[in-house]
Formats: structure tokens, sequence, C-alpha cells
């Protein structure tokens, strides 16, 4: 993998366990994004889960290793897009990775994911983790 990459919840969540075969595979930590609706993801996971504090803990010691994307104007028009074309396709994704693939494509970013429906969506630089 070359170029900056934006890290999916799933992507973070295998950092977070340990995979030590996905650590090799992404580089230097300075390449590496997610959105900020990622985080809220973790957070969310991490608040629900059986040990919050410790969960939250590790989300929040990953944060100074990677960079954290925030939603503005140009991402919401990003979104807009994609959502449209995937109603005219009929091939619906949930919301959150709608919002995750505009940040990819706003910022020319590869999308890091084990979620194969991010192929329907045109114009996103994407690869399977």
């Amino acid at each position: 993998m070359a170029g900056e990459l934006l890290l999916d919840t799933n992507v973070l969540i295998d950092l977070l366990e340990g995979e030590s075969s996905l650590v090799g595979r992404l580089g230097r930590d300075s390449d590496l994004l997610t959105s900020v609706v990622v985080l809220g993801e973790l957070y969310y996971g991490a608040n629900k889960s059986s040990r919050p504090t410790e969960n939250t803990a590790r989300v929040d010691a990953l944060l100074p290793r990677i960079g954290v994307l925030l939603c503005d104007l140009n991402t919401a028009r990003f979104y807009a897009a994609i959502k449209e074309q995937l109603r005219i396709k009929g091939r619906p994704i949930p919301e959150n990775d709608m919002w995750i693939a505009a940040h990819a494509r706003q910022h020319g970013l590869i999308l890091v994911s084990r979620d194969t429906h991010f192929a329907n969506v045109d114009g996103l630089n994407w690869e399977e983790a």
C-alpha cells in the first residue's frame, strides 16, 4: 500500500487488538488517518463493552499515532453525492460508511477496510484489509 491511508473502524479494531500482519502492511504511522466518524464508532463500541474504561483508554492511546479528519462543508457535499449515486444504483451502504467514504474521496485517500460494500462507491480508492 502506498500513499496516505484512511483506516475504517474494523481495521483500527484489528490494530487495537495487535494484529501484527496488518501493522506491517500499513507502514508508517505518519501516513495513517481516520475519520471522526470512525472514532465515534470506536467510542460507542468501547462504551457498550464489558470494560468501557479500559477500552476507551485503548482508543485514546491510539489517537497520537493517527491523524483524524473532521467533517466540514465539503465532506457533506461528497457524502450527498455518494448517497445519491448509491441510491441510483440501488446499492445502499450504512450511513456512517458513506461519511467515511466521503472523507476518503474528499482528501484523495486510500480507504482500507474489510467491508466489501465500499466497492460500490464510484471514484473511491479502496483496498480490502
